[in-house]
């Protein structure tokens, strides 16, 4: 059996594959380091005001943060500490607070 020879792709291209969906999505227009702020409060804060005045989004203002935000928590993925991963996880309840969508249970 002959070995397949894969095509070299640029490693560059590639590997920011996601900073490229970050900045062009139709999602909505992010504010530059949002997903670095300090607090839960102040990243949920971020994204509901980006949300809430995009021209690019496609979907409701809530639907639109908590997806960029899922997205960004999916891949970082072993890029983030645990500290930061919490934090942004906590941002997603403070995201559905904001937006009165409390998780019942």
């Amino acid at each position: 059996m002959a070995k397949r020879r894969r095509k070299k792709t640029s490693a560059r291209r590639t590997r920011r594959w996601s900073q490229r969906v970050t900045d062009t999505s139709d999602a909505l227009t992010l504010k530059e380091g949002v997903f670095k702020k300090k607090s839960p409060k102040a990243v949920a804060a971020s994204l509901k005001r980006s949300a809430e005045h995009s021209r690019r989004r496609k979907s409701d203002p809530y639907r639109s943060a908590m997806s960029m935000l899922t997205f960004y928590i999916n891949r970082a993925g072993k890029g983030l500490s645990k500290t930061r991963k919490a934090k942004l996880e906590k941002a997603k309840d403070e995201l559905r607070a904001l937006y009165g969508r409390e998780r019942k249970g």
